[in-house]
């Protein structure tokens, strides 16, 4: 099975939780994803497969997590944590005998918020993200099950950045900071920025542009920033710009003509752009 970054860092820490917490021989727990691939707003699918060890033991919970990697500012230092934000349990309690196996088919909501990992095909430089098992017995908690997951775009998603795409804008990285984008509608306790080098056009003007997405069933809320290159009398400075584009209605605007008009526009002005 295909094994996160994160996993690998953990394992031989969680290998010790386990021979500390519930003996040689206790139970194990792996889960088996039908399709890696999602979408924010869908499912994921799959079964946690529970092996029971040498001897019986009764297991309190058996749940799933999503975890990503967050940066978070603290003051004047910036530190990167894990963070699970998507969480839900998928048995109750129940006893499971020596050498027992307990199979437990699953469907997990994927979060609308959820950051993406992957654009066409190619995964996106800085992002993690993973579905977590945890096992609790005894009030000793394993949490050493943890498996890649690629989510891809939306519709609405892909339309906006295939048009940056189109206008010459290259793909940098993409991070996820922990916070709350002032004015927009969120429920998870942080953002994605998808960072863009600028295309040639533009180049003289902007340093660098980062597309935020803040999604919901209805429609996904847009939120670029650039980063404006200073002149001889002035400083550089970021410029922001807002919009929201309905999940129905995507494929009725041309977005790279629209994208264009208004990054021309923010060379011009300071503060909010449109």
């Amino acid at each position: 099975m295909q094994r996160s970054i994160f996993e690998r860092v953990e394992g031989v820490v969680v290998f010790k939780r386990l021979m500390q917490a519930m003996g040689v021989g206790g139970p194990s727990v792996e889960t088996v994803l039908s399709n890696l691939n999602c979408r924010p707003g869908g499912q994921l699918e799959g079964v946690v497969h529970v092996a029971g060890g040498e001897h019986a033991v009764d297991i309190d919970y058996v749940a799933l997590g999503l975890v990503t990697r967050v940066e978070v500012e603290s003051g004047d230092s910036e530190y990167e944590t894990t963070q699970e934000f998507h969480r839900r349990q998928v048995t109750g309690a129940f006893r499971l005998e020596p050498g027992q196996r307990y199979d437990v088919p699953f469907r997990f909501d994927v979060p609308w918020e959820t950051p993406l990992t992957e654009l066409y095909g190619q995964h996106l430089h800085g992002m993690t993200m993973g579905l977590r098992t945890e096992l609790e017995v005894a009030r000793a908690v394993d949490k050493g099950d943890l498996d890649a997951v690629a989510v891809h775009p939306l519709p609405a998603q892909e339309a906006l950045l295939e048009a940056l795409l189109r206008l010459g804008f290259r793909f940098a990285r993409a991070d996820v900071e922990r916070g709350h984008i002032y004015g927009v509608r969120q429920h998870l306790p942080f953002y994605q920025e998808i960072e863009f080098y600028p295309a040639p056009q533009y180049a003289q003007a902007i340093n660098q542009l980062e597309v935020t997405f803040v999604t919901d069933p209805q429609q996904v809320q847009v939120v670029l920033e650039i980063d404006k290159r200073g002149g001889v009398f002035t400083e550089g400075r970021d410029a922001f710009g807002r919009f929201s584009v309905d999940h129905a209605t995507v494929h009725n605007t041309d977005w790279a003509a629209q994208l264009d008009g208004w990054l021309r526009q923010s060379i011009q002005r300071r503060g909010l752009f449109f």
